[in-house]
């Protein structure tokens, strides 16, 4: 049977779907469900750390080898400075441009080097919304059980605390630059309501919501005057005597020479690793993100936390090749769009937290239950015509205009045929407030830290001890990190 007649099953059981019970999870039932499922507990990904600040933890294999990876730096490197800030942030996303702007707003001389150009990160790419109690009826208490809910109590309770509670502030503060949150009829700000959480909560910007927040953070950045250093990649650290962090060295992209910052404080805002590929899973990361600040801090002594999970977004494109990874936002989910299987019936609550709707796709794939492509992937249906079905033509259209031009491009109307997805590689809602509060948290206190101290000195003597440390061990691997960008073509 091919994929268009696979297409009508969806149109065909949507009345029955109307009156199926779907399936209700125990914490039994959920707890057995993602250990079978959800990659973060397939064994054979995972594998000890050799050495370093994380020996012994585990994590998965693609980022337990950048971590034991060497730098491209030599012990013997010419450190004159061809810059000196007060602070130093290293990534244009939404993170490094809160934290620059708000170190700006303090005092400090700031500087802000990327490796691609300003904004050009994941943050642009959150479609489904940012989740910030405003809402009358929700508060930052019911976002934080939420959120210890989803995180099946094993969150930092004091961290989840702070970004809960600072939410709405920073909602304030993206107001007052401009930012366009969707409104409803009143003109009070209009909510959503996203997997796993009991109240509406989300604001977003039709299904633009990333992008528009960082449209206004990188002109505020622009208009504010930080210096800007584009198109430069992060490949070391320097420190003092001490082994504190005193700057960092970049390497030009365009004429491929290095590049010496001196800094008093550094912050590291490079992103995640979603283009790691880990497992071998697609992603919708923008290309830089390779986990170049994890390598980075790592050679210098930081312990890293939580590196044995990962969170998947449920509905990533697997239909057409072209869209491979890209990601179809939970927006769909929360206004009313069916998982459906090959069987045209639904399989779990399309609200339910991500681990477990990831999980449950991927148990449908695996028992046969899954619809595959001519290229021979596996997926299920996101039947995306119900929302006109539902609210009436033109639904789509008005809110998630990008996603409907996204498809389109390829011949596919979703108003019309649904969309066949997989769990890729992608964060949601509370990440957006994630890097907003602790962006602007980062970039007071290292504007306090810098007008408290000296300039230190400039040395990468962090490296002879990494280095010793790794001939000790037998892991020297012959990989150079950071990646910087990811490797997609083979070298031979």
């Amino acid at each position: 049977m091919d994929i268009h007649a696979l297409q009508q099953i969806v149109h065909g059981t949507r009345d029955a779907r109307r009156k199926q019970t779907l399936p209700k999870f125990s914490p039994a039932d959920r707890d057995q469900l993602i250990h079978k499922y959800h990659p973060d507990y397939r064994e054979r990904a995972y594998r000890p750390i050799r050495f370093g600040p994380n020996r012994g933890d585990k994590t998965v294999i693609e980022l337990a080898s950048l971590l034991e990876g060497d730098s491209s730096i030599a012990d013997e490197f010419d450190l004159t400075a061809d810059y000196t800030t007060d602070v130093l942030v290293v990534g244009g996303g939404g993170a490094g441009c809160a934290a620059a702007l708000h170190a700006h707003t303090s005092g400090a001389k700031v500087m802000l080097a990327t490796k691609l150009r300003l904004g050009d990160s994941n943050s642009v790419m959150a479609q489904g919304g940012m989740q910030i109690s405003v809402a009358p009826g929700d508060s930052p208490v019911t976002h934080f059980v939420d959120t210890l809910k989803g995180g099946h109590m094993q969150n930092d309770h004091q961290l989840l605390k702070v970004m809960v509670e600072e939410g709405p502030s920073i909602a304030k503060w993206l107001l007052s630059l401009g930012v366009l949150f969707d409104r409803d009829g009143d003109g009070n700000l209009h909510v959503k309501k996203g997997g796993g959480s009991s109240k509406p909560r989300l604001l977003t910007c039709s299904d633009y919501t990333g992008l528009e927040i960082m449209r206004v953070l990188k002109d505020e950045v622009l208009n504010q005057n930080i210096q800007l250093l584009e198109f430069c990649a992060a490949i070391e650290l320097t420190s003092d005597e001490k082994g504190n962090c005193t700057g960092a060295i970049f390497k030009d992209l365009d004429n491929h020479r290095h590049v010496v910052v001196a800094a008093k404080s550094v912050i590291l805002a490079t992103g995640g690793i979603g283009r790691l590929h880990i497992q071998g899973f697609p992603t919708s990361n923008h290309y830089g993100a390779t986990g170049d600040g994890l390598c980075l801090a790592y050679r210098l002594g930081a312990k890293l936390t939580q590196i044995d999970t990962f969170q998947y977004h449920p509905s990533g494109a697997v239909y057409p090749e072209q869209l491979i990874g890209a990601l179809v936002t939970e927006g769909i989910r929360s206004e009313g769009g069916h998982l459906v299987n090959a069987k045209g019936e639904r399989f779990v609550n399309e609200l339910d937290t991500r681990d477990v709707v990831s999980s449950s796709i991927i148990r449908e794939c695996e028992e046969g239950r899954g619809i595959r492509t001519m290229s021979g992937r596996v997926g299920v249906w996101l039947d995306t015509p119900l929302l006109d079905a539902e609210h009436g033509p033109g639904t789509l259209e008005k809110h998630f205009p990008a996603m409907m031009l996204q498809f389109d491009r390829f011949g596919i109307d979703i108003s019309k045929d649904p969309v066949l997805i997989y769990p890729t590689n992608r964060l949601m809602g509370n990440s957006l407030l994630d890097l907003m509060v602790f962006g602007k948290r980062s970039g007071l206190t290292a504007a306090v830290r810098a007008a408290a101290m000296p300039q230190g000195k400039l040395t990468v003597g962090h490296l002879k001890g990494f280095r010793a440390e790794a001939k000790k061990h037998g892991s020297s691997n012959g990989i150079v990190s950071p990646m910087i960008l990811p490797a997609y073509t083979r070298k031979e």
